[in-house]
């Protein structure tokens, strides 16, 4: 039994506990669910959970879906975010697992710095300003986006898009620090995926090793951190099981089409994606100040 299918067996065991701890909690609340808003809700899980596939993030585009329809209160966008995502993205990580031939090493490393990062890295991070903490990884992100599209497209002194499929020596230490605040970020609202992506490319990688090493952080982090929320009962039962029916949907779409998609298309795609959430993180930013 190889690594990868280790990694699958265990996230899906732990997804299965959260499932029935969720599903536990709706039965014994069903007078929360009523039909109004259900399309919406619907939609909202199915569009934000298949962007969220193509490393684009789900948080801002649920809010603002929530938002513009109405469909769910603002004071537990967090909660309904963690718990209702966490089975897309928990399917994001199975499918994407095996996405490209990466290093068991590596993947192994970067999750579980991720993770510990989440576990005892907050109190670290939560010491720091986010304002420029997010304006520090918006201009990170803008100039790799740029560079990358240049060593996609081959023009300029930046040399040729990494190939490499897992890291040794000194890389791979920089690549499980990094993932390690990086998860540790997450517990303060700002997202792993973009900076992961930014991260392997640094590193010389495939872009296409982010996919996994993304999503299986993330993947292990919400099925965690679902339980307080279901427990304290802070989260919207009717929305979060929209985002997590709907959204699995989306990713399972989602997945189909980067399957399409040539290293070169995808390479573009990212870079757009990095420049969409640098921007995301000066806006953001300039609502802190």
């Amino acid at each position: 039994m190889n690594v990868i299918m280790i990694l699958r067996i265990v996230l899906g065991l732990f997804a299965l506990v959260s499932l029935g701890f969720f599903v536990k909690d709706l039965l014994a609340h069903k007078e929360d669910f009523t039909k109004e808003k259900a399309v919406p809700l619907a939609i909202i899980g199915c569009i934000t959970n298949l962007l969220d596939t193509w490393g684009i993030g789900s948080y801002a585009t649920t809010q603002a879906g929530f938002k513009f329809t109405k469909s769910s209160p603002d004071e537990t966008i967090p909660g309904t975010l963690n718990v209702g995502d966490t089975f897309p993205v928990t399917l994001e990580a199975l499918l994407f697992f095996s996405f490209v031939d990466i290093d068991p090493l590596t993947l192994v490393l970067m999750l579980a710095g991720s993770v510990v990062g989440a576990l005892v890295g907050a109190g670290i991070v939560c010491k720091w300003n986010v304002k420029y903490v997010r304006i520090g990884l918006g201009v990170g992100l803008m100039i790799l986006a740029v560079v990358m599209a240049c060593r996609n497209a081959g023009v300029g002194p930046f040399g040729m898009a990494g190939t490499a499929l897992g890291l040794t020596g000194i890389k791979l230490v920089i690549g499980v620090v990094v993932n390690f605040f990086l998860g540790a970020l997450m517990m303060i609202g700002v997202g792993l995926y973009a900076p992961c992506l930014a991260l392997v490319s640094a590193l010389g990688m495939e872009v296409g090793t982010a996919f996994p090493i993304m999503m299986g952080s993330c993947a292990f982090l919400m099925n965690a951190a679902c339980f307080k929320f279901i427990k304290e009962g802070k989260y919207d039962r009717k929305a979060a099981f929209y985002l997590a029916v709907f959204g699995c949907i989306g990713v399972f779409i989602a997945y189909k089409v980067a399957c399409m998609f040539s290293l070169k298309t995808l390479t573009y795609i990212i870079c757009v994606v990095m420049v969409y959430t640098s921007i995301m993180f000066f806006r953001d930013a300039k609502k802190a100040a």
